[in-house]
């Protein structure tokens, strides 16, 4: 089989969704972006793809060291970037790239692999989750609750992620000049705001207007895996 025709079933797979429901909880896909790099608009009409699927919660993390190049990226931000270099250290790699796809805070791909992230999807979605993580919106509020199975091995980090559904940008500088952008699920905030062991269940509320969409993150400290996630559009 020709590699171009296994990149075409991998992602006409990846776009049709998944072929059972091993689990209720969705994946977790980050993608490193940025306006200003000419290798990413293949990797960000997937992520456009992957936003409507329901067991996956894709967002896009705008980096801005493709700044300099010559077009500022509106997206752009520190944070992310600093989040990349804290998935990389984790690896032991001292390298970033963009495009990078981090799949359940654990699994990295790098540039566009159609073929590659569909067995990871398929392989996350079919692991154990010992931790369900809900949302719920309260008058105003946003209600957070986690409950485990056990004691979770290592602590978790719950973080709360604001994002724009989509966003269409035309680039006059740079490495895409010329070029109009679409953009979905495009990461505005990603927040720590509590420490969770998993002995007691979790519950939180935070104040937070109804039309907002958000997600929210249970991971290991420094830069660990995933252990649960939820979304309200």
């Amino acid at each position: 089989m020709s590699r171009i025709f296994r990149a075409a079933c991998a992602l006409c797979l990846i776009l049709a969704g998944p072929l059972r429901a091993e689990s209720d909880a969705p994946v977790v896909i980050e993608l490193f972006t940025s306006q200003g790099c000419s290798s990413c608009p293949p990797a960000d009409a997937l992520l456009g793809e992957l936003s409507k699927r329901e067991d996956i919660i894709a967002l896009a993390l705008h980096v801005d060291y493709w700044d300099y190049i010559g077009w500022k990226d509106k997206f752009a931000s520190p944070a992310f970037t600093n989040r990349q270099k804290a998935y990389a250290r984790a690896a032991g790699s001292r390298t970033i790239y963009t495009p990078q796809m981090i799949v359940g805070g654990a699994d990295h791909l790098m540039g566009y692999r159609p073929m590659d992230l569909a067995d990871l999807i398929q392989a996350h979605r079919a692991a154990a989750r010992p931790v369900t993580l809900r949302l719920r919106r309260d008058g105003g509020g946003l209600i957070v609750q986690a409950a485990s199975e056990r004691a979770l091995d290592k602590e978790v980090v719950l973080q709360l992620v604001s994002y724009i559904p989509e966003k269409t940008v035309a680039i006059t500088r740079g490495e895409n000049a010329g070029r109009t952008g679409r953009y979905s699920n495009i990461v505005t905030s990603l927040t720590p705001v509590a420490r969770w062991d998993g002995r007691t269940p979790l519950a939180m509320r935070f104040e937070m207007a109804d039309d907002t969409p958000v997600v929210a993150i249970l991971q290991e400290t420094g830069a660990g895996p995933i252990i649960a996630a939820a979304r309200l559009r």
